[in-house]
């Protein structure tokens, strides 16, 4: 630190850049551990993803198939696969949000 010059401690701001990206780190591995899920056409079809998006389970009732109309399957699950994606962000800003905001607090760093 310069005297006098307000500058902030070197070590001081490695050690908090280091937390931080060992927060993140941690914060990414339950993001990939836990799941959410959406559903479509009044839970016909569930889709399971991770925090992190990655698709785990699909389930569709029965009632949901029509041979005749697979358009209507299709869109079903889509859109349950968007609602999963859709709870999987929301997740992500839970989760990472505190965190990026963090980097704002840093002081010497143009955020």
């Amino acid at each position: 630190m310069i005297p006098g010059g307000g500058q902030p401690n070197m070590q001081q701001l490695l050690q908090q850049a280091q937390k931080m990206q060992q927060d993140l780190a941690e914060a990414q591995e339950e993001l990939a551990r836990t799941e959410v899920e959406g559903q479509a056409g009044g839970g016909l079809v569930k889709a399971t993803v991770t925090g992190s998006g990655e698709l785990r389970n699909l389930v569709i009732d029965p009632k949901a198939v029509d041979p005749e109309d697979t358009e209507t399957l299709a869109d079903l699950v889509v859109a349950a696969v968007q609602a999963a994606n859709e709870n999987a962000q929301q997740l992500q800003q839970q989760k990472l949000g505190p965190l990026a905001q963090g980097l704002g607090g840093m002081p010497g760093l143009p955020f």
